[in-house]
């Protein structure tokens, strides 16, 4: 379960990588927040943007065109 949860669904990009970032400036370094969305290039933009930036990509699945994405905030 992670410490946070922003709903994204029904938003295309670049919007739910937009909200992502914007949302975890607010969650405290070392806890989690898990994206749900019904972007289909979600999962690979949020991956891309954890390599880059060094947050954690804890879990990445997928159920019926549901995608989550569950991040953990890197140490300040």
């Amino acid at each position: 379960m992670a410490d946070y949860t922003l709903d994204v669904s029904g938003l295309n990009c670049p919007m739910p990588l937009l909200k992502t970032k914007k949302t975890l400036e607010d969650v405290p370094a070392g806890e989690t927040l898990e994206i749900i969305t019904t972007d289909p290039g979600a999962p690979a933009d949020l991956e891309s943007f954890c390599q880059q930036t060094g947050h954690e990509l804890v879990e990445s699945s997928s159920e019926d065109s549901v995608y989550r994405i569950v991040i953990r905030r890197r140490a300040a």
